[in-house]
Formats: structure tokens, C-alpha cells, sequence
């Protein structure tokens, strides 16, 4: 499946100047958001850190880890005001897509049981459970657990 951005969208790939927009992001979509630190060592490690962005302005992103044959998306976010309009597919789709041309075979995340959005966007993306990890993310009060979702990639068109 892919997703087309709104006319004037464009996807490029981040450095550390634009972790302050990303973290405006994050803060707001994430209720444990992850730290400057986090998105400085991901980019660090070489892991593919993309972003969406309408007339300079930052709408999205998304982190890639990939290792040998597999891909794990890390993180994705988009603004609050910018959902619902089809971003957080475009970016999932560029990843996958990404993914697919290093040569993973599949691609790998973790989601929470509570985030309907997300998980309706991956299910409609053909991801499917193969797993969960108990007690993974942190919640008011307590823990929460991850749902583990795949997608073997051989499908995901050039």
C-alpha cells in the first residue's frame, strides 16, 4: 500500500539540527516520549531518522533500525494537528520501503494495546500480532504492554 503526502510534502532524511522539531513532535503524541539522547544516539548508530516536512515546517517522522535481514521501526509521530491526513502512512510506507531495499525481509514494531490509531494504520498496512511484551511501556499508573506486530515485506511494492 502506498500513501501519497499533500502536494508540497517532502521527505528527507534528519540530522541533529532538527531534533528540536522532532522533539516538539514527540512531547505532544507520545505520552513517554523519548529524550533528545534517544534521537542522538539512533542517529548516531546510522539508523534511518526521515521526516516530513510542508514548507520547511516539520509534520512527521520516523526511525529505522535495521539489522542483517530485518527491520524494526522504532518510532513514529506526527503532529497533532497533521493526523488523519495520511503522513503517518506516507512515512510508514517510506520506511517499508527502505526497509525492503537494504534487504530486510520484514519489518518489526511495538505498539501499544491502548494506541487505536496506530494500530488501525499498521492493520491496514497487512501487519499482523506475533507476539506481546508484557509490562514493556511505562503508564500512569504502571506498565503497559507492547503488541508486537510484523509484515514480511516480500509484498511491498517497489
Amino acid at each position: 500500500m502506498s500513501a501519497v503526502l499533500a502536494p508540497r510534502a517532502t521527505m528527507l532524511a534528519m540530522s541533529p539540527c532538527d531534533i528540536d522539531d522532532i522533539l516538539a513532535i514527540e512531547a505532544r503524541v507520545h505520552p513517554f516520549p523519548w529524550t533528545r539522547g534517544n534521537f542522538v544516539d539512533s542517529m548516531a548508530a546510522g539508523y534511518g531518522v526521515w521526516g516530513s516536512r510542508i514548507d520547511g515546517q516539520l509534520v512527521g517522522y520516523c526511525v529505522l533500525m535495521l539489522a542483517v535481514d530485518e527491520a524494526h521501526l522504532l518510532n513514529i509521530g506526527v503532529a497533532e494537528r497533521r493526523q488523519g491526513m495520511g503522513f503517518g502512512a506516507s512515512l510508514l510506507d517510506h520506511a517499508m520501503l527502505a526497509a525492503r531495499r537494504a534487504g530486510a525481509s520484514s519489518l518489526l514494531l511495538e505498539v501499544r494495546p491502548s494506541n487505536e490509531k496506530a494500530l488501525a494504520l499498521y492493520r491496514n498496512f497487512g501487519f499482523q500480532q506475533i507476539g506481546v511484551r508484557r509490562a514493556y511501556y511505562a503508564a500512569e499508573p504502571g506498565r503497559e504492554d507492547a503488541l508486537v506486530l510484523q509484515l514480511a515485506l516480500a509484498e511491498v511494492p517497489e
